[in-house]
C-alpha cells in the first residue's frame, strides 16, 4: 500500500520502485518498536510487510529472512530445531514505551545486541549476507549464504547500525548456534561498583567460558548483585561453576541459581532493561572501556545497570540531562536513547564523530543516499 505519509511496500521490487519514486525525504521503520532518534523525513517507509523465512537450513546453521519478518517468528522457528540466534537481541517496547512488533531488519539496521555479546559477538558478526535497496532505488546484494571473505566494500557489517541511513534492507542472511542445554548463574551479593567490574574481569578472563556479566547496584531488592551466566552441557555447567566460586572466593556472598525459568527471567531483565520500565526520566547507553565503567558511572548521578563486563553502562538521568557534558571527556560514547523531542531536538542523538569519522560517514551516505532522502539528520 502506497499513500501520500505512508510506504509499505510488499516486495522488494515495491520497494525499491517506492524509493526511486520518492520525491521527498523518507522516514525508515520496521515494527517501530525502537523510535531512537528523529528524522526530517515527514513519509513513513515501513518493511513490516516484507515477511517470511525464505530459507533455513539447521544443518548448515543458515537461515535467511525477509527484513519485516518477526523476531518471535524467527526464534520460533529456530527453537523448533534446537537452535537460536547468537546474539540475543534486546526488546525495547518495555523500555521505550512503545507497542508494535520486532523485526529482524529493524534489529540488524541498529545492529541490537544483547548480555551474550561478550562471548558470540554483536547482531553484526552473525550476518552472512543482505539485500538491500539505496537512495536511488538500486537493489543491492553483498555476502552470501556461508561465511566467506570478500574485497572491497563490506556491505553487510556496514548496513548493520547504520539505522536505514544507507540503504533500506529488504532480506539478511545469518549463521545460528545450537541451542543450550543448561543454563546457570553465579550470584555474588553486595559488592560496590569497583568491585564488581574487577570480578567480572576476572570471570571473563578465565577458562570458564562466561556468557554474560552483569552488575545492579539496586537489584530487585533493593541491595547490588553481580551475574555471571555459564551455559552448556549440564556436566560442564556444574563443573565451571563450582571452579568460578573456587576462582572468586573471598570476593562476596555467593550463590548458585540453577532454576532455568529463574535464569531466563534474571537475563531477560538485564537484556531488556527491565529496571527502568516505566520510570521517569530519560535513558542514555553509554559504552566503555570495562574498567573505566566504575568511574563513568560515578559521573552520571543517576540510576545505572551495568552490562557486558562492565562496558555497556544504562543511564536513568532526569528528563534534559545533556550527559555528555556532565561526563566531560572520556574514551567511549553516549547515545541518548530515550527522551522527549524537546531534549532529542536539542541534545544530539549519537555521539559527535571526530571530524576524520564524520568525513567518512559523509562520503558513504553521499555514495550510497546521493538524494539525501533516507533517515536526514537521525545519525547527525
Amino acid at each position: 500500500m502506497i499513500t501520500d505519509t505512508m510506504l509499505a511496500p510488499t516486495s522488494e521490487a515495491e520497494l525499491a520502485e517506492a524509493i526511486k519514486d520518492a520525491t521527498s525525504a523518507i522516514h525508515i521503520q520496521g515494527g517501530g518498536t525502537r523510535p531512537i532518534g528523529q528524522t526530517s523525513a515527514q513519509v513513513v517507509l515501513t518493511t513490516a510487510r516484507l515477511t517470511g523465512i525464505e530459507l533455513y537450513d539447521p544443518g548448515a546453521l543458515t537461515l535467511v529472512a525477509k527484513a519485516g519478518t518477526s523476531v518471535a517468528e524467527i526464534e520460533a522457528a529456530l527453537a523448533a530445531e534446537n537452535q537460536r540466534l547468537l546474539f540475543e537481541p534486546m526488546d525495547h517496547r518495555g523500555l521505550m514505551g512503545t507497542e508494535g512488533t520486532p523485526t529482524i531488519g529493524g534489529v540488524v539496521a541498529a545492529n541490537v545486541s544483547g548480555p551474550r555479546r561478550i562471548q558470540a559477538g554483536a547482531c553484526r558478526d552473525a550476518l552472512l549476507g543482505v539485500r538491500f535497496v539505496d537512495g536511488q532505488g538500486t537493489v543491492l546484494k553483498n555476502g552470501g549464504r556461508v561465511m566467506k571473505n570478500v574485497t572491497g566494500y563490506d556491505l553487510v557489517k556496514l548496513m548493520a547500525g547504520s539505522y536505514g541511513t544507507l540503504g533500506v534492507m529488504s532480506e539478511m542472511a545469518f549463521k545460528v548456534l545450537p541451542g543450550i542445554e543448561t543454563q546457570a548463574c553465579v550470584l555474588i551479593n553486595g559488592l560496590s561498583n569497583d568491585a564488581a567490574v574487577a570480578a567480572m574481569c576476572t570471570a571473563l578472563g578465565s577458562p570458564f567460558e562466561i556468557s554474560g556479566a552483569a552488575h545492579t547496584p539496586s537489584g530487585l531488592d533493593g541491595h547490588p548483585v553481580t551475574m555471571l551466566r555459564l551455559e552448556g552441557f549440564a556436566d560442564s555447567v556444574t563443573y565451571r561453576a563450582k571452579q568460578l566460586m573456587t576462582l572468586l572466593d573471598g570476593v562476596g556472598d555467593m550463590q548458585v541459581e540453577s532454576d532455568p525459568d529463574k535464569v531466563k527471567a534474571g537475563w531477560a531483565w538485564v537484556r531488556d532493561v527491565e529496571t527502568f520500565h516505566g520510570r521517569e526520566g530519560d535513558v542514555w547507553r553509554i559504552s566503555v572501556k570495562p574498567t573505566d565503567g566504575p568511574e563513568i558511572a560515578g559521573r552520571v548521578g543517576g540510576d545505572v545497570l551495568f552490562d557486558w563486563g562492565g562496558g555497556l553502562i544504562w543511564a536513568l538521568v532526569p528528563s534534559g540531562t545533556d550527559l555528555r557534558t556532565k561526563l566531560g571527556h572520556f574514551r567511549g560514547h553516549a547515545t541518548l536513547i530515550r527522551a522527549n523531542v524537546a531534549t532529542k531536538s536539542a541534545i544530539p542523538v549519537f555521539q559527535p564523530e571526530p571530524a576524520p569519522v564524520a568525513a567518512l560517514a559523509n562520503g558513504l551516505r553521499a555514495k550510497f543516499d546521493p538524494k539525501g532522502i533516507l533517515n536526514p539528520g537521525l545519525m547527525g
